[in-house]
């Protein structure tokens, strides 16, 4: 799970509260892109933007059990990002998705390319549903993420 707080004033509460949640539910919650509100909420790490992905290792060794992911569009920036010392990627855009930041999206055989060029862990985001995520199996992903397949 990640959280993305973008600075609201309420975020190292909110942050506490699905950092307990998460922990009673056996769940892993990274913070988006703030690495000192993941430290101050307990997080188990960060997930950055493809932007900031060079920054992984530096993290991994100032919080050596952390988790750190980036986000990648392409398998250049899904190697970078691997290479810079992200645990795993998370690579968008599979299918169509109503994200405002949602790029073109790639479908499976695409995806299939970037997966294995990529070199590590990938998770596939972007329009994944439980009635399409079927189209992905037999990738070479780690798992699947989702933000509409969550909501209530």
């Amino acid at each position: 799970m990640v959280f993305r707080a973008f600075g609201a004033p309420d975020g190292d509460a909110r942050g506490r509260r699905l950092a307990a949640i998460a922990r009673r539910r056996g769940l892993v919650l990274l913070v988006g892109a703030d690495a000192a509100l993941a430290a101050r909420i307990g997080a188990a790490g960060v997930h950055l933007p493809q932007r900031l992905a060079s920054q992984a290792r530096r993290l991994k060794a100032a919080h050596p059990r952390w988790i750190v992911t980036a986000a990648a569009h392409s398998a250049r920036a899904a190697r970078a990002a691997l290479a810079a010392g992200a645990d795993a990627v998370v690579v968008s855009t599979a299918f169509e998705s109503r994200s405002a930041s949602a790029g073109r999206p790639m479908g499976p055989i695409r995806l299939a390319r970037l997966s294995h060029a990529a070199g590590g862990a990938v998770y596939a985001l972007g329009g994944v549903t439980s009635e399409n995520a079927r189209r992905l199996a037999g990738l070479r992903l780690v798992g699947l993420a989702a933000v509409d397949a969550f909501r209530t």
